[in-house]
């Protein structure tokens, strides 16, 4: 096996390190980089737990080469800043989007990088977000509240009940 020096931008931090050929994004960031908010559930890509932004664009970080990633921008659940990182845990919260915990770190990504597409419906329709959260598994909450959740952060002047 080779190795690789690559070069990355971090939650905005820019790193460089030699990696294995054959290393995950999401060992590189758990256990290289100690970023253990990128869950690992089935380590298959289909559960949505390691879901990270890549030049803004989710991708599964347990199917993700390291090496694949040089030269990008990655942004993992703990750098996300700003009003809508903050509007939306406040809305998973105040919703019960959340309980275990486990999946909710792939939820707010996907939902980062859906509220923030231009191509998406403007109001976001429920339709929409159970579409886009197909990718994700939470085995605790029914989903609504993560559906709502989502839409109170898109539109945070028109949270109800």
């Amino acid at each position: 096996m080779t190795d690789h020096v690559i070069r990355v931008a971090v939650n905005d931090k820019q790193i460089e390190a030699t990696v294995p050929a054959r290393l995950t994004l999401a060992d590189f960031l758990r256990d290289l980089l100690g970023l253990t908010g990128t869950h690992l559930g089935c380590e298959h890509g289909v559960c949505g737990a390691c879901t990270v932004l890549v030049d803004e664009r989710s991708v599964r970080a347990c199917i993700t080469l390291a090496v694949q990633v040089d030269g990008c921008s990655i942004t993992t659940v703990e750098g996300l800043t700003g009003p809508l990182a903050d509007r939306l845990r406040a809305a998973f919260s105040r919703r019960h989007g959340l309980q275990c915990g486990f999946c909710t770190p792939g939820f707010l990504i996907t939902a980062t990088e859906m509220i923030q597409n231009d191509s998406r419906p403007k109001p976001l329709t429920a339709d929409y977000v159970r579409e886009t959260l197909s990718g994700n598994t939470c085995r605790c909450t029914g989903y609504q509240g993560i559906v709502q959740a989502m839409l109170d952060a898109e539109a945070p002047d028109h949270i109800t009940g």
